[in-house]
């Protein structure tokens, strides 16, 4: 509990206000390197403020840090480095960014259930949040194709890192030294890399991607 409030603590710290500057318009080259999402709460005061969440994953121009902003009706109303928690009323906006896009982007409530943030329509989150409302089930195979791409990254991957680790001086001395039964071609582990990016680019579009993605790529 001390860490994870010691989290908190460091994570409002970075939370900087906006300046106001009106939301850019997706575009549509910004397809996979952009997230905007977004959320209508209903204030104390009887309002309905519409919170917008812009990322861009390849991080800023300037500095290349990975930032979330947010928008309060169009306009930017704090900023902070990823992960990022910001307070809106009723509860936080939790953000966070993974290898593959963003991992969280949730309303948390202050009873502690979450919902995400509804993905902008131009955006890859956007057509993939489209495709599951209009097609269902082609929704639901795409997501177990995706999650088999990532395991069979995994299967690929992870014998050939625990041969590699196996061979440090320390632990081969203390263990000895693991061989894999397997030796995979060049092209098959270059093969297995695209399909578990594939995968957890897919998973990513999602909110579903976690450290498997990482493990698999």
């Amino acid at each position: 509990m001390a860490l994870e409030g010691w989290r908190n603590r460091l994570t409002a710290r970075r939370v900087r206000p906006g300046n106001g500057e009106p939301l850019p318009r997706f575009r549509w080259w910004q397809l996979l390197s952009r997230s905007v999402r977004t959320l209508t709460l209903r204030a104390p005061d009887g309002t309905t403020p519409t919170y917008a969440v812009d990322v861009r994953q390849l991080g800023d121009r300037d500095d290349g840090a990975v930032r979330a902003r947010l928008y309060l009706d169009g306009a930017l109303f704090a900023f902070s480095t990823v992960p990022a928690r910001f307070a809106v009323p009723g509860g936080r906006i939790e953000v966070a960014v993974g290898s593959f896009g963003l991992r969280r982007c949730h309303f948390v409530r202050t009873n502690g259930t979450a919902v995400p943030l509804v993905p902008h329509p131009a955006s890859a989150e956007g057509r993939r949040a489209h495709l599951h409302h209009t097609r269902p089930g082609l929704s639901r195979v795409v997501g177990v194709v995706s999650t088999l791409l990532v395991l069979v990254g995994i299967c690929v991957a992870v014998p050939q890192l625990v041969e590699t680790i196996s061979q440090a001086p320390p632990i081969a001395d203390s263990l000895g030294t693991f061989d894999s039964p397997v030796r995979i071609p060049p092209a098959v582990n270059i093969a297995a890399g695209v399909a578990a990016v594939v995968g957890s680019t897919e998973r990513a579009l999602r909110l579903r991607s976690n450290w498997l993605d990482s493990l698999a790529s």
